[in-house]
């Protein structure tokens, strides 16, 4: 059959290409199956993207990549090594961590040194209440890991049988048990109930509201952190070279439709140049509550609950500049925290749809990764929480400059300034999101986890319309990068055990 022949016949289509979306097509074409990729952006990544700047390309999507055995074995599963497409840099610090008034937490992978540091800066008894935590935390990932976070649909049996199996991590998994109430029960300083607390924000969930159960996300930081020489944008490119390498097909800055459906099966996906491609099966990397909200037809509209995809989870407020930082700033390592003085205000201010006073701030120092200190302009990505646009509304332009106000004004109480503040064009708001991510409301980690059985209500990869399939952080086992790739990889799976239809 020639190429001509082959592009008429159903192949795999795959709406969106992020990570999810990417490694779905990997997987799908090691099967020997014809697939295609179709991207509305120009660039290749989904919320893996950058901005260019004076000191090159920032990245302005995720920074911390955990887990990257998830992508090893994908990479030997092809023949090939990640090590040869992408560089990864170990960490030797996780993060750093500063609160007003001078102090400072470094923490680490191993749980001794972690406990000399948190003794060192709360006392014997802080140190004592951490290796308890990171006794619970470990509990609770192991009861997890495989049946829930590893598994194309969570397994609940597995998972009630395994926690039955750890008695004390019983407290954590009661109904109105928050990560926040769970933590002033296990460490008397405040500021390591904050620390932990934040782990939360990595799913698009408040502290105070949150499941105890997502403690557990600590231990797969603590496993290790690791970042990409390049960039995150480096990974996004290594998994579309081996996809490309691999026969994927790829169509960029062209954006999908509709999903047309016949006799309750897809049939084929259509362009918005007016063109059609015939599907024997389609993959949608993007938020689930676009097919719920009818942007790809009503004939996909059914494909989801809507209770898989609301409420909302956090957005946030990201800035992605080069700048230059005053010599007697604090010093800085690839991942830094820099907290605020009172989280309940924080999250309130969020909660009502506001900009937060004294926030919480995350700062990516990009090219502090091999642990060098940059002598001139460096690259920077700072995040600020915020709420999506179901609760909040999009900034004007007088908010958006109060938002950078708050940032500055709040990293200067650290004595952290920039040589020149960044341009309005660096920050990515929640309605910025919403306009990459349609239907998104502009929360960055689809449903939001503030539940304890949020983990359960998302979507998982099969939907209600045979050969209609799911990946992405909006879908099981939920957000984050490697997350993101395991869902691509249930979502290939799904498709090749799927019974052939006639």
């Amino acid at each position: 059959m020639g190429d001509a022949e082959k592009l008429n016949m159903p192949r795999d289509v795959v709406i969106g290409a992020g990570v999810g979306g990417l490694c779905a097509a990997i997987a799908l074409a090691l099967a020997g199956r014809d697939v295609t990729v179709i991207e509305a952006q120009t660039h290749l990544g989904g919320k893996i993207r950058s901005l260019p700047s004076d000191a090159g390309p920032v990245d302005t999507g995720p920074t911390v990549l955990t887990m990257p055995d998830v992508f090893e074995t994908l990479f030997a599963r092809a023949g090939a090594k990640l090590a040869d497409y992408a560089t990864l840099i170990p960490q030797p610090i996780l993060a750093r961590h500063f609160w007003q008034g001078g102090a400072q937490l470094d923490l680490f992978t191993d749980t001794a040194a972690n406990a000399d540091a948190i003794g060192r800066f709360a006392g014997a008894l802080a140190a004592r209440d951490y290796l308890r935590f990171d006794r619970l935390t470990r509990a609770m990932y192991d009861a997890f890991n495989v049946p829930m976070m590893r598994a194309g649909k969570p397994k609940l049996g597995a998972i009630a049988l395994a926690a039955a199996k750890r008695p004390a991590i019983w407290p954590a998994l009661l109904p109105h048990m928050t990560l926040t109430r769970w933590l002033a029960g296990q460490f008397s300083d405040p500021r390591l109930i904050q620390l932990f607390g934040r782990y939360a924000t990595y799913v698009g969930g408040a502290p105070q509201k949150s499941p105890a159960v997502l403690a557990l996300i600590w231990q797969a930081e603590a496993a290790g952190v690791w970042a990409v020489q390049g960039g995150m944008a480096a990974l996004a490119a290594a998994l579309v070279r081996l996809a490309r390498e691999r026969g994927v097909q790829f169509r960029c800055g062209i954006a999908a439709q509709h999903i047309n459906v016949q006799n309750g099966r897809v049939a084929a996906v259509q362009l918005a140049d007016g063109s059609e491609i015939m599907a024997r099966s389609v993959i949608f990397n993007g938020d689930p509550a676009a097919l719920t909200t009818g942007l790809f037809g009503q004939m996909a509209q059914g494909a989801v609950r809507q209770s898989a995809t609301q409420p909302r989870s956090l957005s946030a407020n990201v800035w992605a500049f080069a700048a230059q930082i005053n010599p007697d700033a604090p010093d800085l390592i690839h991942h830094n925290v820099f907290f605020g003085g009172n989280p309940a205000q924080d999250f309130g201010a969020i909660a009502r749809g506001r900009i937060a006073r004294d926030p919480t701030l995350y700062i990516c120092a990009q090219d502090r990764s091999s642990g060098d200190t940059p002598m001139t302009i460096e690259r920077f990505e700072i995040i600020m929480n915020a709420a999506s646009l179901q609760v909040g509304i999009p900034l004007n332009p007088h908010e958006t400059d109060q938002c950078q106000t708050e940032m500055l004004t709040q990293l200067s109480r650290f004595n952290l300034h920039f040589q020149t503040p960044p341009p309005r064009a660096a920050l990515t708001t929640p309605q910025g999101w919403e306009t990459l991510f349609p239907a998104s409301m502009g929360a960055i980690y689809g449903r939001s986890p503030q539940s304890l059985l949020a983990p359960m209500l998302r979507p998982t990869a099969q939907t209600r319309i045979k050969g209609l399939y799911l990946a992405g952080g909006g879908v099981h086992p939920g957000a984050g990068v490697p997350m993101a790739a395991l869902s691509g990889q249930h979502a290939a799976a799904a498709i090749l055990t799927a019974p052939i239809s006639l």
